[in-house]
């Protein structure tokens, strides 16, 4: 019991839990906007009363009714989930690891060997790979 006590305080677990409400909430949130205030401006761009409505029918005996509108809501939805992700969280977040990163940029640092095309360091005058000799780099 002991374990699975300090496996559920563990950082990365309850950190995960919460991303997970917060994406749930998020969700909620952002579909809840597509169905009052996207859904009916297209709606008026389209000239139709409600676009979450539109459906068609397909057979006769009893007819079975595809309600496509609410997959173009949920459609909508996803695509601005998407890119809210994309532009508040992966970008933000790469932006900040690239100023973070202290290592110099490994192409910067090495070439290649006009021999055998192996990386080899921009200060190396022989290949460790194939031996051969290489002129310094400039």
């Amino acid at each position: 019991m002991k374990d699975f006590k300090q496996f559920l305080l563990r950082g990365s677990v309850v950190d995960l839990a919460v991303g997970i409400v917060i994406g749930a909430a998020f969700g909620a949130v952002v579909t809840a906007f597509v169905g009052a205030f996207l859904t009916p401006l297209i709606a008026l761009a389209t000239g139709k009363a409600n676009i979450s409505a539109l459906a068609f029918t397909a057979g006769t005996n009893p007819p079975t009714t595809f309600p496509y509108g609410l997959f173009l809501n949920a459609l909508i939805a996803l695509v601005l989930i998407a890119a809210a992700v994309f532009f508040l969280v992966v970008r933000p977040v790469n932006h900040l690891m690239q100023r973070r990163k202290t290592e110099p940029d490994v192409d910067a640092t090495t070439r290649d060997c006009p021999e055998c095309l192996s990386s080899i360091p921009m200060a190396a005058r022989r290949c460790a790979f194939c031996t051969a000799e290489v002129a310094p780099a400039v």
